[in-house]
């Protein structure tokens, strides 16, 4: 389907939207990575009956203690977490309330260098999706300036490229550190199971709209400039055309207006010399002409 440059730099457009909205989505949220963590259940009291374990004494006989029969997983509570690239929350087990830390204070000490660098990276990423789609919003206003929509295109597809780049490098970082914090991560945090949520999916989805856009734009580059170097050369050949339509008419009129004289200038020295000589039309031969008026001027 052939598509006009217009509807290519909308269809750019449109996927550096999206992937511009799934990047902040997901670089605000904290749902990149989802879970269950195991904790010890707390201890039973008068607000809390259920959930607990009870290591009171009996009420009755205060020597006589009360054991609890639980073991294994039943030991424990299963709370539910949620991690960002800036914030890690989990439930709190006492309320219903959320308690939320920082993802950087959760990272081992090896890792953070590597987490700092993600998240510069996922900002840049940000930044240079949103410089793109000012260019391409530009292109849109200069369409009857081939020259100038250009040069936008070609920057636009240079900032796309390099976001895309950029953005892939964050996720991939981010997505080590993460895995290396489950295993040496504060023991109070180390999920029991856990999964990639819909904000580290909505990160991806940026970044194949993201490359979906810089390989538009760069087709709409190559296909402009194609066009025009074609236009160009067609223009070109029809001037050459043209020149030599006219230089061939040029010398055929003066080569026509040569023979004239020749011809004005044989009878008139016919006449002078007093000899009649009829020269046909459809039997007249230059050459013969040219003989003449030798003989003559001898």
């Amino acid at each position: 389907m052939r598509m006009s440059r217009r509807s290519r730099t909308l269809l750019s457009l449109s996927l550096n939207f999206f992937a511009l909205f799934f990047s902040i989505t997901a670089f605000i949220t904290t749902y990149w990575c989802v879970g269950t963590q195991r904790v010890p259940k707390p201890k039973c009291s008068k607000l809390r009956t259920h959930q607990c374990i009870d290591y009171g004494v009996n009420e009755t006989d205060p020597n006589k203690v009360v054991y609890s029969w639980e073991t294994g997983d039943d030991r424990f509570l299963f709370r539910q977490f949620h991690t960002g690239i800036w914030i890690s929350c989990e439930e709190n087990i006492h309320d219903e309330s959320e308690r939320c830390r920082s993802f950087i204070d959760l990272a081992p000490a090896s890792e953070k260098g590597m987490l700092w660098l993600s998240l510069v990276s996922e900002m840049l990423y940000i930044i240079l999706l949103v410089v793109g789609f000012s260019l391409m919003c530009l292109e849109l206003v200069h369409t009857s300036n081939v020259i100038d929509g250009l040069k936008l295109n070609a920057f636009a597809a240079i900032f796309t490229v390099l976001s895309g780049l950029l953005g892939m490098v964050a996720h991939v970082m981010y997505t080590q550190v993460f895995q290396v914090t489950v295993s040496l991560g504060p023991p109070d945090w180390r999920p029991y199971n856990w999964d990639y949520g819909w904000s580290f999916c909505m990160a991806w989805a940026s970044f194949t709209c993201c490359m979906g856009a810089s390989v538009t734009t760069l087709n709409s580059y190559t296909k402009t400039v194609i066009e025009f170097r074609h236009k160009r050369k067609t223009f070109e050949q029809s001037i050459r055309e043209e020149d030599a339509r006219e230089a061939f008419g040029y010398f055929r009129e003066h080569s026509v207006h040569s023979i004239s004289k020749s011809v004005d200038y044989y009878s008139s020295q016919t006449i002078k010399s007093g000899r009649k000589t009829p020269i046909p039309g459809d039997s007249l031969d230059f050459s013969d002409i040219a003989n003449s008026l030798g003989e003559e001027q001898c």
